[in-house]
């Protein structure tokens, strides 16, 4: 069994009662999106941290990436925080983890009560159980530029032991900040509905262009025909439109305000952004 690490950034700023709402938010979403991508896992949290555990982290990653209000992931071993036993399981995993003749670090985060050893304890404890297991290969530490670096974190009564962080997106949980409408007809469009729900908004499309783009983050994706009422709840309707766009654009729309969330990128920033997009 695969354990993942989740972490998310920006609902950390919120306040008690509101980071509460936002951590269940995103808890469903990842839960409906690995379902969705037919990806067995079981979803727990605690102490500001998600824990993924699933027979196959490749497609678990794969499928989470999609998912807004996620910062990073980590694939982590697990083991107990018990001192002795973090530096047996890092010793062993160093054996692979290092190659020969390169330099590593450790980076060790203690956010767990009832331990006697302080995280600088445990980043010196580590790195001398890594020399002593690899002797004659040729390792060293570097703390300045490593070629590898061990992260632990010891939290929720256990110690998650990894080599690298998988960037996500980031943003705030989808359907946290409300429903909007979205006029998609062109890359712009497509970028700009993109942009609202990394913001959290859940997005109702009108039209169909870059919709297999947009329900790849969102599989329940409501898409309106231009003949369809927008949705009676609707916050605002987003346009993809330019500061040029802006000269023929009326203020509002079914009596709703308009938000522009690409008003300030060229071409080729949309361009970019799409790109990234369309590489999940």
């Amino acid at each position: 069994m695969d354990t993942i690490l989740v972490r998310y950034c920006e609902i950390g700023l919120k306040s008690d009662p509101v980071r509460r709402r936002f951590e269940t938010i995103l808890e469903q979403n990842m839960v409906s999106m690995l379902a969705a991508d037919s990806v067995e896992a079981v979803v727990k949290r605690g102490n500001a941290r998600f824990y993924v555990e699933t027979e196959d982290a490749d497609a678990a990653v794969a499928s989470l990436r999609k998912v807004f209000g996620i910062a990073s992931m980590s694939v982590a071993e697990v083991t107990s925080p018990i001192l002795e036993d973090i530096c047996q399981k890092c010793a062993e995993l160093s054996t692979t983890s290092i190659a020969d003749g390169t330099t590593f670090a450790v980076r060790a985060r203690h956010d767990e009560g009832g331990q006697k050893y302080t995280s600088m304890d445990l980043n010196r404890a580590v790195g001398q159980a890594i020399l002593d297991r690899n002797t004659g290969r040729g390792i060293s530490v570097d703390l300045n530029n490593p070629d590898t670096t061990v992260y632990i974190e010891v939290r929720c009564g256990k110690a998650y032991i990894f080599t690298s962080y998988i960037r996500c997106h980031g943003g705030l949980p989808l359907g946290s900040q409300g429903t909007v409408v979205a006029e998609v007809k062109d890359d712009r469009g497509l970028a700009s509905a993109w942009l609202m729900m990394k913001r959290g908004c859940r997005v109702t499309v009108v039209g169909d262009y870059g919709s297999d783009v947009l329900r790849h983050f969102e599989p329940n994706l409501k898409i309106l025909t231009e003949d369809m009422p927008y949705p009676r709840r609707a916050l605002g309707v987003v346009l993809g439109s330019s500061i040029e766009g802006l000269k023929t654009t009326n203020g509002m729309r079914s009596g709703l305000p308009l938000f522009f969330p690409t008003i300030g990128m060229t071409d080729e920033d949309v361009g970019g952004l799409l790109k990234e997009i369309e590489a999940e």
